[in-house]
């Protein structure tokens, strides 16, 4: 699901800086300092506009007509509001905020270029199409790699690459007449933050901790704790193939969260995690053979949100917070994310890494070819 815009390997190792707190340049530093802070910082600011409302003048100032790549790097922008507008559209919910808070972490000038890595907290929000909907707030962080040029004494986008969990296809997007909503009996705390009523006696899962430790440590995601860094005691895999699974282990496995006992082959050390904690078919094996997890339902987002049989109010229904979603492509788990919560309405939200997610909608970022794994983790 995730792609990266043809990103060689010395910029993959370059994007991957939720730890690094500097940036540098090799020369003119304070000039160049002062104006590359405040292009990027407008240029991350249009763009969240440009969610709102797709007006190119927006975007326009930003990139040279006369250069393919950075007509690239603009029609992707163009092409990822649309996906956000039309999902919105299919969801019953119209986009009411966006936000970037930007933060250069390098740069490094080479003649007219600077090379920059920089990181965003971009915060969302969306309304119901109904009387009084309250506004949903939801954090997205990506980590970029730009390549910007001076032109009439102007910085302009040359290339852009980065990690978009918004890179989709808006015509793959699964729509229904009419979308059901979660049962209230189902819904933990819709309102808040916060996963209050989960208070479990057992202590083999704790989903209040778990569900803590997941809004502190979703990264440079707007809305995360933790001063926007991941836990230390743990590897970062963002550069290689990800850091989602090695997030779900953590949140339902560090005694700081679920503490469920490491055991079998899923256990982390000071040299990094085992095959099953970080790697997503084996973490979704040892989930099920282990007994921590069972399947509620996997099904595509139809098949999990329509009403059956089995399930009246849909599978989607039987997710409380601190169960696990896992997103199947192509007959391989590709992703994972714990549910932190739901909506006014009962939509299940989800934190993830890779891309930083902070009380997300579920399906945001995925197509109608994806298929949802539902995990509830026994308590």
């Amino acid at each position: 699901m995730y792609r990266w815009l043809v990103i060689p390997i010395f910029v993959i190792a370059c994007v991957a800086v939720s730890s690094i707190p500097q940036y540098a340049f090799s020369a003119d530093k304070q000039t160049v300092d002062n104006e590359l802070t405040t292009f990027i910082q407008q240029l991350f600011a249009n763009r969240a506009k440009y969610l709102l409302r797709q007006e190119d003048g927006l975007l326009r100032d930003f990139y040279m007509p006369e250069r393919a790549s950075s007509m690239r790097a603009m029609k992707h922008e163009q092409m990822r509001a649309q996906y956000v507008q039309t999902w919105m559209k299919h969801r019953q919910l119209q986009l009411a905020d966006a936000a970037s808070s930007p933060r250069v972490i390098r740069a490094h000038k080479r003649n007219d270029q600077v090379f920059v890595s920089a990181v965003d907290s971009l915060r969302l929000g969306y309304t119901y199409n109904q009387p009084s909907s309250q506004v949903e707030l939801f954090g997205i962080g990506t980590r970029h790699a730009l390549t910007l040029i001076r032109k009439n004494g102007s910085w302009k986008v040359l290339r852009e690459w980065y990690l978009d969990p918004l890179e989709e296809n808006p015509d793959l997007i699964p729509k229904l007449t009419e979308l059901p909503r979660n049962s209230a009996s189902n819904q933990v705390n819709a309102n808040t933050n916060q996963a209050s009523g989960l208070h479990s006696t057992s202590t083999r899962y704790n989903r209040d901790k778990a569900i803590d430790y997941a809004n502190k440590y979703a990264g440079i995601a707007w809305g995360a704790g933790n001063n926007h860094r991941y836990n230390p005691r743990y590897r970062d895999y963002t550069g290689q193939g990800g850091d989602c699974t090695n997030f779900a282990s953590q949140c339902i496995g560090d005694q700081e969260g679920g503490g469920l006992r490491m055991k079998g082959g899923w256990h982390h050390s000071r040299s990094g995690g085992s095959k099953a904690w970080v790697q997503t078919d084996a973490f979704k094996n040892f989930l099920l053979y282990s007994g921590y997890g069972k399947v509620i339902k996997k099904g595509s987002y139809t098949g999990i949100v329509q009403a059956s049989n089995q399930h009246p109010n849909g599978a989607w229904a039987g997710l409380k917070a601190g169960d696990l979603i896992g997103y199947e492509l192509n007959g391989d788990i590709d992703h994972f994310s714990i549910v932190v919560g739901f909506d006014a309405q009962g939509y299940p939200l989800v934190n993830s890494h890779t891309a930083d997610r902070y009380r997300v909608p579920f399906d945001l970022g995925w197509d109608k070819y994806t298929m949802y794994w539902l995990i509830h983790i026994r308590d």
